[in-house]
């Protein structure tokens, strides 16, 4: 399987009905209301009347199915929900808003700033890499680079960040720095630090670092070209140009050091391709003069202006943003001395203080954590805060092959819409999900609340009509350059676990506690009131689109029913992709894991219902978590009494596998291909695979802490030949008979055995919370969290000492780092594991 194809479903959809019709002005009436028809007087009509009425509206409809544009109601599914924004709240406006106006907003790049805002004005830093002696541009985050490791070693989220970036024997440092003065413009000024060092200093050949600061403007706007220095003959206007956001600004460049220097202007709207732009101009600069430079000339109306600085090493320079340029040029240069110099150096020592200090006070770490480890942790943090991006676009949407609604086309357009989101990975996966989010939120919200409730309301607000939100978020033409065209469709018929309610607990639950000021209470509270109606129509569109046949069951839809190439269909929608479930696909499913995210929402409800004081709706949804939890019921659609195992129900055998087989070729060629044999009939039963699914119930606290089925859930996470490692818990028991198992020729086993941190860090919070109540398995359950809470951070720090990166999952054999590499995403909960910080609730 390629990287990106966990993360995307290719199932077959259905079409939505209209719109329901929503009364916003009460915020009790949170349902769906009918509206009263006006009377009317019967008409009588003769025969030919009706007649040529009939004629007239079938060619009306003719008409209209013909021609789209004449259709005046948009489906459902590309209409949003008819609720009041989240995003439009005063707690997100003012100050809040502009304070993080500014940001590293771009993570899919190396270094990248920008707003939140869509046409911003953009920044970024390349740099030519040299490989085998061979020069390489280095600009998005790739795997190819072969970048030793690069990251944010701080970063909080707001106004300072530092990272480090070793590629082969080059030391890059880059800094960033927000500063708001009086004079400054909406959002402030900015700083960027850039230093380059070489691991080894060659005395007998100078080393010469070729790096490429740029700016562009995304809707095309013209830049002026500064190409001077000021009476500071350390001071370089770079460019400068005018804006509605942030007034007249200028962009500047000091260094103490000698450098070469040289510039290049493009016009064009394809900023994603700005490095091909860059190396053609370079190519053909070589070509014609022999010099590794710039060309020096600018298109006319450049909206991108890239500024080339050749050094020695050790170079450092500091590059300065200033807006609202409206005062005294004594005032400006004080403003441009403030972001440079030794004022920036002070001024960066003093924010990574203070993220140090936060640290402390945010995650208390005992003391057996020690400074290796907390580096690890304080990189994962900053790292998940520096890869928080902000994309603007529109997602598209699988139409079914029978729908008229676009001729030529298999997709609808979403309408316009922006997503503020961390990203789980920089390199492969850099652009938000909707089920990979609730995990990041759970330490972000330790952080920084505000911050948190920001990407909550952003992603809530993205909501349709019908209350689904596509679970991968692929918006604009930076985004899109990062993902295969096949894997851009979002599918309206196909969920995503609702994690964002693991962390919506956690603030109720906080509120409860006294673990917040009154500000932030009262934050809270206005967001939940807010958020309520779109969380409720959310819910609601599980409980319908994915409930199974029976009361209480769900299963994921989605699963291709007719594949003949996998070995067992997956369920991308589930989050854990290829982890094997039922062998035939059917509507007789029942997946356990469903069914507890499930229990997790109705009792996340039923808390914000009590918090709101609205007794109605939360004692219907208290009875919903009430059967969700009922451990009869439970035990009795998903228990193994022999194994202690709780297990999917469906159309099932054990008797397949893959085997090469000759076909005939649309060419009419015979051709060699690995496709599915089915050597015994399937039969409606458990699937009788154990793994993470299994202990669903255990990780949602389901099970009473007397139960015997407890000591048979502690048998099967303890036992070797099942779960456990020193290294963390497998995702699928050694005895399964897909154990490690490719799913098609190409698609190598993902959730089939290697060891993934969201899990892991979910099983912990369970074992932490057994160990604490009465029961005869305390003891047990203690011994056991311990054991695999130091197995897991030892083996995240390991791993982060000898490659530099956090990763996607590790391999239950050995411990390595396996998957996408700097996949800060959900493996920085580690963060939270050090900290023994769990749900309390």
């Amino acid at each position: 399987m390629t990287q990106v194809s966990r993360r995307n479903t290719r199932p077959k959809t259905t079409s939505h009905g209209q719109s329901p019709n929503y009364d916003n002005t009460n915020p009790r009436n949170r349902y769906p209301i009918t509206r009263p028809r006006r009377a009317f007087t019967p008409l009588v009509f003769s025969t030919f009347t009706i007649l040529i009425l009939l004629i007239f509206i079938g060619f009306y409809i003719t008409n209209s199915s013909i021609n789209p544009a004449n259709e005046t109601v948009k489906p459902s599914v590309v209409t949003p929900l008819p609720s009041p924004k989240l995003m439009d709240l005063p707690m997100f406006q003012g100050e809040h808003k502009e304070s993080l106006y500014w940001g590293t907003y771009r993570p899919h790049v190396y270094f990248g700033i920008r707003a939140r805002t869509p046409q911003s004005l953009l920044a970024g830093l390349m740099w030519l890499g040299v490989k085998d002696g061979r020069y390489a541009m280095r600009h998005v985050c790739q795997d190819s680079d072969e970048l030793k490791t690069y990251g944010w070693t701080h970063h909080n989220g707001r106004d300072y960040g530092r990272q480090v970036l070793v590629d082969q024997k080059l030391f890059l440092t880059t800094s960033f720095l927000k500063s708001k003065e009086e004079e400054s413009g909406y959002g402030g000024d900015w700083a960027v630090r850039i230093e380059a060092q070489s691991e080894v200093l060659n005395e007998e050949k100078e080393e010469i670092v070729h790096l490429f600061f740029y700016v562009a403007d995304e809707g095309g706007t013209a830049l002026g070209l500064g190409k001077g220095t000021s009476d500071n003959p350390d001071d370089f206007l770079l460019a400068f140009g005018s804006r509605s956001d942030v007034g007249n600004w200028q962009l500047h460049l000091e260094s103490k050091e000698n450098f070469e220097f040289h510039y290049a202007g493009f016009k064009t709207h394809h900023i994603h391709n700005l490095s091909e732009l860059v190396q053609t101009n370079l190519a053909t600069q070589a070509r014609t003069t022999g010099q590794l430079q710039l060309s020096d000339t600018s298109d006319h109306a450049s909206n991108i202006l890239v500024f080339q600085v050749s050094a020695m090493v050790p170079f450092k320079a500091d590059i300065a943003f200033v807006t609202k340029l409206s005062g005294s040029i004594s005032k400006l240069k004080e403003r441009i001395r403030i972001l440079t110099g030794d004022s920036l150096s002070s001024h960066l020592e003093q924010k990574q203080e203070q993220f140090d200090d936060k640290f402390q006070r945010c995650f208390d770490m005992p003391d057996e954590i020690n400074p290796e480890a907390m580096t690890v942790a304080k990189a994962a943090l900053g790292n998940l805060l520096g890869g928080i991006g902000y994309f603007y676009g529109q997602s598209k949407i699988s139409l079914p092959s029978s729908s008229d609604l676009v001729h030529g086309d298999n997709y609808i357009s979403y309408w316009p819409a922006e997503l503020y989101t961390a990203v789980p990975s920089r390199p492969f996966f850099p652009r938000g999900f909707l089920w990979d989010e609730g995990f990041h939120q759970l330490l972000i919200r330790r952080w920084d609340a505000n911050i948190s409730l920001d990407i909550i309301g952003h992603w809530l607000d993205l909501m349709n009509a019908d209350g689904w939100i596509p679970r991968e978020q692929i918006l604009g033409a930076e985004a899109s350059s990062k993902v295969p065209s096949e894997f851009v469709l979002q599918h309206p018929t196909n969920g995503n676990p609702p994690t964002l309610f693991l962390v919506l607990r956690e603030f109720v639950c906080g509120i409860k506690k006294d673990k917040f000021s009154a500000s932030q209470v009262n934050d809270i509270s206005t967001f939940l009131r807010r958020a309520f109606v779109r969380l409720d129509v959310w819910y609601k569109w599980f409980n319908t689109t994915q409930s199974g046949k029976d009361v209480g069951t769900y299963f994921w839809h989605g699963r291709d029913n007719v594949t003949q190439r996998e070995l067992n269909p997956k369920s991308l929608s589930s989050g854990l992709d290829d982890y094997p479930r039922a062998s035939h696909p059917s509507e007789d499913e029942r997946h356990v894991d469903l069914r507890c995210w499930m229990h997790l929402a109705a009792d996340c409800m039923s808390s914000i219902s009590e918090f709101l004081d609205d007794s109605h709706i939360g004692k219907e949804y208290s009875l919903t978590a009430k059967l969700l939890s009922d451990f009869d019921l439970l035990n009795q659609i998903h228990l193994d009494n022999t194994s202690g195992a709780y297990s999917d129900y469906g159309n099932h055998t054990e008797k397949v596998r893959l085997s090469w087989k000759m076909v005939e070729s649309a060419g009419g060629y015979p051709s060699r291909e690995l496709l599915r044999e089915v050597l015994e009939k399937p039969v409606l039963r458990l699937v009788p695979h154990i793994g993470y699914v299994s202990l669903f119930p255990f990780m949602g606290r389901l099970i009473p802490a007397d139960s015997w089925i407890l000591e048979k859930q502690l048998d099967l996470i303890s036992d070797t030949s099942t779960l456990w490692t020193k290294f963390g818990l497998r995702s699928l028991a050694k005895t399964s008979s897909i154990y490690m198992k490719r799913n098609t020729e190409h698609d190598a086993p993902y959730w089939r055995g290697p060891i993934w941190m969201n899990m892991n860090y979910m099983i912990l919070s369970a074992l932490n919370y057994y160990s604490e109540v009465d029961g005869p398995y305390r003891d047990r359950s203690k011994t056991m969290y311990t054991e695999l809470r130091n197995n897991l951070i030892q083996n995240v720090v390991k791993n982060y000492k000898q490659t530099g990166f956090l990763w996607e999952q590790y391999d239950q054999k050995k411990g390595k780092g396996k998957g996408a590499r700097l996949f800060t995403g959900w493996t920085s909960l580690t963060v939270l594991i050090m900290a023994e910080s769990y749900s309390e609730c």
